[in-house]
């Protein structure tokens, strides 16, 4: 083999080709880049989504209960489950997320989709006002038991808390 400066001084054929067709590639075209207030919080079903997806008298009971920190009724849990789902599908989405916060000083979160398996082996998109309003204290209804027993859990959860969807 020659010394270190002639195998490395001229490249090979092969690597002269590519390098040659490397420069004459025509530069590809991007989107232009977002503004950060266009971007921020574009997956996140806020109060303003919420009042333009949601009928006048459910969007203010919505707002009610934020507010006052009481329980979500269950017919309008329905509508408003009704229009996050449409409009999280309607952006590709295929899952959601139960966030929740156990009395650990930790978040956790259980994954569903709005698919539900029917018995004849079809599904159908599903997502109703009891998933919105469901509670999941730690996780001990999970198949697996979660991470303690069912008498020993220490969380709780809201129905609407302050933090809009995502």
């Amino acid at each position: 083999m020659g010394d270190y400066a002639e195998m490395f001084s001229v490249p090979s054929p092969q690597r002269l080709a590519v390098l040659q067709r490397i420069q004459q590639r025509q530069p590809v075209a991007t989107p232009p880049i977002q503004k950060l207030d266009e971007l921020w919080a574009s997956d996140v079903f806020t109060l303003d989504r919420m009042k333009a997806a949601l009928p006048k008298d459910i969007y203010k009971s919505v707002q009610r209960t934020i507010k006052e920190g009481s329980k979500l009724d269950v017919s309008v849990a329905n509508v408003v489950a009704q229009a996050m789902k449409e409009w999280a599908t309607a952006r590709g989405a295929l899952y959601y997320s139960h966030v929740f916060y156990p009395l650990t000083n930790l978040t956790a979160e259980k994954h569903d989709g709005f698919i539900a398996p029917q018995g004849d082996g079809s599904a159908i998109a599903e997502f109703t006002g009891k998933l919105l309003v469901q509670g999941e204290p730690d996780g001990s209804s999970f198949p697996n038991g979660g991470i303690r027993s069912t008498f020993e859990a220490r969380g709780y959860t809201a129905g609407m808390s302050p933090v809009p969807p995502i």
